[in-house]
């Protein structure tokens, strides 16, 4: 800035107050592979922790943990095939029994690719294959999601509250794929004692502009944080304290309607299924069009 220049908004960043920091402690906890009490296991991982719950504090849960603590758990070699699942497996080139598990668990399919994916909506979440996961578990199984996502939510931070005396926020966490993009990064499954989004429109931004359609996924955001220290692979640690997140908590019930947004408005759903200009189609990555045209 010149001499003898003011500019408001400038000076208005040092004003801003400082925030707390971030802080996640991972919680590590016994690999289990059928229905236990998840409540009780926490509370071990928490006593062994050298950092408890505090008031405003946020724990994150794997989903999958959660999923095999109520016995979400199946044998691929007890699924039936049905002639649908068969035509959706030689289209997309996927194990017949992945093919009808998706079936029976997605509540949408969009379609897929011919490596194995479908693409499909489950509990509100865009997610290949239904959330099906056969990671971390014994060959020959299944893990599915849970069944009623922000009910164990609900019920974990209950529990919390009666053991620990605390009054914390749950955070079921998952994983998957941002459009456009290789790589996992976190995603909220469903969430208890907290707002998962939280509305700016209205506000101003740093130049006193309107804020007119951010409205910032809280719960995911803390998911994706939770995941650095949580893991993917082997590191058998499905917990995380999220301390600092910013979020006022409450006891509203919390629902997939307060997180998933119309098809109509999500613009990968409409743009990729009823929005793609033709035109525009040899410019896509990858497409034979494109590879023509640059060769």
């Amino acid at each position: 800035m010149r001499p003898g220049c003011h500019n408001a908004a400038h000076e208005s960043l040092w004003e801003t107050p400082v925030l707390a920091p971030l802080t996640i402690w991972p919680l590590p906890a016994p690999v289990r592979q059928a229905a236990f009490d998840l409540p009780e296991v926490i509370d071990a991982a928490l006593a062994r922790a050298p950092e408890g719950l505090r008031e405003g504090d946020v724990l994150a849960v794997s989903s999958k943990y959660a999923a095999i603590s109520e016995g979400r758990v199946l044998r691929l070699a007890d699924v039936e095939v049905t002639p649908q699942a068969l035509d959706l497996a030689r289209r997309y080139r996927m194990q017949a029994i992945m093919a009808q598990l998706v079936l029976q668990e997605a509540d949408h399919i969009f379609g897929g690719i011919e490596m194995g994916f479908l693409l499909t909506v489950k509990c509100g979440i865009l997610s290949p294959n239904a959330g099906l996961d056969r990671s971390n578990i014994p060959t020959g199984q299944v893990v599915l999601f849970p069944a009623r996502p922000y009910a164990t939510a609900a019920r974990l931070r209950e529990a919390l509250r009666q053991s620990q005396g605390v009054n914390v926020g749950v955070v079921l966490t998952d994983s998957w794929l941002v459009p456009g993009r290789l790589g996992t990064s976190g995603v909220a499954l469903a969430t208890a004692g907290f707002r998962p989004v939280k509305d700016e429109r209205g506000r101003r931004d740093l130049f006193g502009n309107p804020m007119t359609v951010t409205q910032r996924g809280m719960a995911d955001t803390i998911s994706a944080a939770a995941q650095l220290v949580m893991g993917e692979r082997d590191e058998a640690t499905p917990l995380a304290i999220v301390r600092g997140s910013g979020v006022d908590l409450d006891d509203a019930a919390v629902s997939p309607a307060d997180v998933a947004i119309p098809w109509q408005q999500c613009i990968y759903v409409e743009s990729l299924t009823r929005g793609l200009l033709a035109d525009d189609a040899a410019s896509l990555p990858g497409s034979s069009a494109a590879e023509a045209v640059r060769a």
